[in-house]
C-alpha cells in the first residue's frame, strides 16, 4: 500500500470569501466526492486548510502499490468541470494512522 496527500487548490486566492452558488455546488460535489472515497476505504481524512496565504484542502489516501493516485485527482468533479481548480499529487514514505501507530 501506497499513501499519497492531495492539495486542492482554488480557482483564486479570495475563494472561501467570494465563492459564487455555482462553485458552491460544485464544492458540494466535491466533498460527496472525497466522502465516497472515504467509506470505500481509499481517503483517511479530508478538508479544507486555513493557511494565511490563501486556503486549500487536502486529502490523504492509501491505495494499492499499482494503483494510479491521479485517477482520483481526476475524478475530482472540480476538475472535471474545468472551473479554474488545480489539484497536486504528492507521495508520503509511511502515514501513521490508529491502526499502524500500535506496530511502531
Amino acid at each position: 500500500m501506497k499513501f499519497y496527500l492531495f492539495k486542492l487548490i482554488p480557482p483564486r486566492p479570495s475563494f472561501a470569501q467570494d465563492m459564487t452558488a455555482e462553485e458552491g455546488q460544485l464544492m458540494r460535489q466535491h466533498s460527496a466526492y472525497w466522502a465516497g472515497l472515504m467509506r470505500q476505504g481509499l481517503v483517511h481524512a479530508f478538508g479544507p486548510v486555513a493557511d494565511p496565504k490563501g486556503i486549500y484542502g487536502i486529502a490523504v489516501a492509501e491505495l494499492e502499490d499499482q494503483s494510479d493516485p491521479q485517477v482520483l485527482g481526476r475524478g475530482d468533479p472540480v476538475i472535471q468541470a474545468d472551473a479554474g481548480f488545480s489539484i497536486e499529487v504528492l507521495t508520503m514514505p509511511s502515514l501513521v494512522t490508529p491502526k499502524t501507530a500500535s506496530s511502531r
